[in-house]
């Protein structure tokens, strides 16, 4: 009998999930609470509660060669950085393309999940579900929760004092859309993160003031990075990652914070993260830098508290007659048809998933957690990862170490967390590190001394190119032929996208400065040694 998999959601992890089962021989069934897929990337005027909700003006921060699926590249005329219709787009073209909409139950709200009697043997699980006013129950092999984790709205009211005297409006920018009923209004953004910062640059077009509260500071990246190409082909590469695994922490804290004020000093700008060493997650604005340097959006520190009309910084200053506080402040993690969250969070209410995916306490691992861990890498591939990995083991195919085993492992991602990324309520990781994790035990992790034997051409794409997600659809389970083309025509599809005028090549010859570059460290390593000498 084939056995049959509950997935939670139909957004980008929900449809991952659909096509990893299906690869391995499963019946999916996914539950989704809208009437179309994308999840996130859905766009609606209205804000619908426990539905994820996106202003009209969001981009992707991830280039579209990093961001796809990694055996279906996104169209070679579409931008590098897409809209969020022009991501919808593609999601549908890539569910279309693999029929996956047939195993999905739209207008399909999941009410209950919850362990059968005889799960400790089975590892099923009973599901309780309502579709227009009809309640259904089924049983299930297994279940994919993809439910995301862009919900369920914090508002720490609690650490804003008076804000409930304020006489202005105030709401989370989950219900944020465009900036057209702030024109002429002096508006209060709170939080410094990628939502905050687009709001607020979007608003310093029409509004009187912006005011942009951070308590932390932060590191801001362009989209846009060195010689016009995208931030992501240039920083995600594994060799890249061998040099900071390589150095001394103290040579690659100085190169990042180098790297992170290339562009402008963030000290300059009142920007700077308290520590700047930590390697949480930048912000992406293209424009922030400039409004600032403007005038139209004044960073301020946190905020002590609030007045009728007015907020107090903690810096003592005041700033009177704001019009809007919007608080840009993040996400909870919800899961409202659990019956018991403790099997998520096991410990210190907190999510503690091993690999950021599996509860480890569970009987049997028949449940997995997909889209939830946070890196600089994109989501889609992260989830594809995740929902192939998940499935191994749930098939059996994949051994686990004992919980205790599992447990030890968690503890010693959550020091590295800390020493790398600070405190946070979310699961942050690195990147190419989490993705070969996952992908070594399933056997399509790249071998690049082997690819240097084999196909040398290849594995200096693989190795000193951007690490996008066809690399683990090279070889093993799920491998994909067109992944060798596609990583050997990476550059040619992102540099198409902005190619669009034709231009008369300039007539260089090797220029000085270039071979000045390339001679730099034997002269100055010749340099030394007659100096010692």
């Amino acid at each position: 009998m084939v056995q049959r998999v509950a997935i939670i959601g139909a957004g980008v992890s929900g449809l991952a999930s659909i096509k990893a089962c299906l690869e391995e021989g499963l019946e999916p069934i996914c539950f989704e609470r809208s009437n179309d897929i994308g999840g996130l990337w859905q766009y609606s005027d209205s804000v619908v509660d426990g539905r994820a909700s996106i202003y009209r003006s969001v981009f992707t921060n991830s280039c579209k060669e990093m961001s796809c699926f990694p055996d279906f590249p996104i169209p070679e005329d579409f931008p590098n950085y897409l809209h969020n219709s022009k991501l919808q787009e593609y999601i549908q073209m890539f569910a279309k393309h693999f029929n996956l909409v047939k195993y999905i139950k739209f207008k399909t709200l999941v009410i209950h999940v919850k362990k059968r009697p005889d799960f400790p043997v089975t590892g099923q699980w009973d599901i309780e579900t309502e579709t227009e006013g009809k309640v259904e129950s089924g049983v299930f092999d297994a279940v994919m929760v993809c439910s995301g984790h862009h919900v369920y709205p914090n508002i720490p009211t609690d650490d804003f004092a008076g804000i409930e005297k304020f006489k202005g409006r105030y709401f989370h920018n989950r219900e944020y859309k465009g900036p057209e009923k702030f024109r002429g209004k002096k508006v209060l953004v709170i939080g410094l993160g990628n939502s905050g910062c687009d709001i607020a640059v979007e608003l310093s077009n029409v509004a009187s003031q912006v005011y942009l509260s951070t308590r932390n500071g932060s590191w801001v990246m362009g989209r846009v990075w060195e010689n016009g190409y995208p931030w992501d082909m240039l920083v995600l590469t594994r060799f890249d990652t061998f040099l900071q695994n390589l150095l001394p922490t103290a040579i690659t804290d100085w190169l990042y914070v180098k790297r992170m004020n290339k562009w402008f000093d963030h000290e300059t700008y009142s920007l700077a993260p308290l520590n700047r060493t930590l390697r949480k997650e930048p912000v992406f604005n293209d424009e922030l830098p400039s409004r600032i340097a403007c005038g139209t959006v004044v960073i301020k520190p946190g905020v002590k508290e609030f007045t009728e009309t007015s907020a107090v910084f903690r810096d003592g200053t005041v700033q009177e007659g704001l019009d809007y506080v919007i608080f840009a402040t993040g996400y909870s993690f919800a899961y409202p048809f659990m019956d018991d969250e403790l099997i998520l969070k096991c410990r210190d209410n907190t999510v503690t998933l091993y690999k950021s995916i599996l509860p480890p306490r569970l009987e049997k691992p028949t449940m997995g957690v997909i889209g939830l861990v946070q890196s600089l890498g994109a989501t889609i591939p992260t989830a594809d990862l995740q929902s192939r990995w998940f499935i191994r083991v749930f098939k059996g195919l994949l051994k686990l170490p004992s919980e205790s085993s599992m447990m030890d492992d968690i503890d010693e991602k959550m020091g590295t967390k800390l020493k790398w990324y600070g405190q946070s309520d979310t699961l942050q990781t690195d990147y190419i590190t989490y993705m070969d994790e996952l992908a070594s035990p399933i056997g399509i992790k790249p071998n690049v001394p082997l690819l240097f034997l084999t196909d040398p051409k290849l594995a200096v794409q693989v190795y000193f190119g951007p690490c996008t997600p066809y690399q683990f659809r090279l070889t093993g389970p799920g491998k994909w032929d067109g992944a060798r083309n596609a990583i050997l025509t990476q550059w040619d599809r992102t540099l198409r996208a902005t190619k669009t005028r034709v231009v008369p090549s300039s007539q260089n010859c090797f220029p000085f400065f270039a071979l000045l570059k390339i001679l730099a460290l034997p002269l100055l390593l010749a340099a030394i040694f007659v100096v010692f000498n």
